[in-house]
């Protein structure tokens, strides 16, 4: 079995949200906690961690100002800003369960660029059917 070492922040490991979510739980606050601090409502917070929407920069400065972590690394992984976990934190079960869902992650993403695509492609066709007045 050949050891291998995972980049747990990393693009292929992690996503913004996994980043923001890691940072925060990292400096020692909630979700609520942080929010209030950067002047936004929960929800907002929540959809960042669930990679369903992303900051502005002027909000992205100031998240990574109150997480102390660099701004690349919130958008990249790059970086040395948060340690990974421990190998003996991470079960091999545990380690296959966040594979399989980095794996559902990104089927998840790529369906739901597809439905937009088909959206707008209705929309599209549905403009040109309306009766010119």
């Amino acid at each position: 079995m050949t050891e291998t070492t995972t980049d747990w922040y990393g693009p292929d490991a992690a996503t913004f949200g996994d980043r923001v979510a890691a940072a925060r739980e990292s400096a020692g606050m909630s979700q609520g906690q942080l929010a209030r601090r950067m002047g936004v409502k929960k929800s907002t917070l929540v959809g960042w961690e669930q990679d369903l929407s992303e900051p502005r920069a002027n909000k992205l400065s100031m998240l990574s100002g109150l997480l102390n972590v660099s701004m690349s690394w919130l958008l990249t992984g790059e970086g040395d800003d948060l340690s990974a976990p421990t190998e003996d934190t991470l079960s091999e079960d545990m380690a296959a369960v966040a594979r399989e869902l980095r794996g559902l992650r990104e089927d998840l993403r790529a369906q739901a660029e597809r439905a937009g695509r088909l959206e707008k492609t209705l929309r599209r066709l549905a403009a040109a059917q309306e009766p010119a007045e």
